[in-house]
């Protein structure tokens, strides 16, 4: 058919936005957040089996390395935190003018990086 429209994908219409950007992330972080929960357990598990099992554990989640995935889900859990604050009032019907749904929006990357840093240093020290 000739000369016909068809229908352009989301991306190439719209601009990016924060608020995209953090519904996005927002899914990734509780993606990581449920690997997290993973950890948690098998770290209880251990806790639970005994102190051999324990020292084992421990030998891995108190590594230097292993302090990168703690500091991601310090990461992911602040955001994952904060986005859901914002959604609570957004469900409350509370901050939905063009402006305040970008403060907003940039707040919770402000928090996110501030907290993340703040609990990130309980983990390095």
């Amino acid at each position: 058919m000739p000369g016909a429209s068809r229908p352009l994908s989301p991306f190439l219409i719209y601009r990016w936005q924060i608020t995209m950007f953090l519904s996005i992330v927002h899914r990734g972080t509780g993606l990581m957040l449920s690997l997290g929960a993973v950890a948690l357990s098998v770290w209880l598990l251990a806790l639970a089996s005994g102190p051999a099992a324990f020292a084992d554990a421990q030998a891995v989640y108190g590594s230097t390395w292993f302090k990168l995935p703690l500091v991601a889900w310090t990461f992911c859990f602040c955001l994952h935190l904060t986005n859901g604050i914002r959604h609570l009032f957004w469900d409350a019907g509370i901050g939905f003018d063009r402006s305040t749904i970008q403060a907003s929006g940039w707040t919770v990357v402000l928090v996110t990086l501030v907290a993340t840093a703040a609990f990130s240093l309980l983990v390095i020290v």
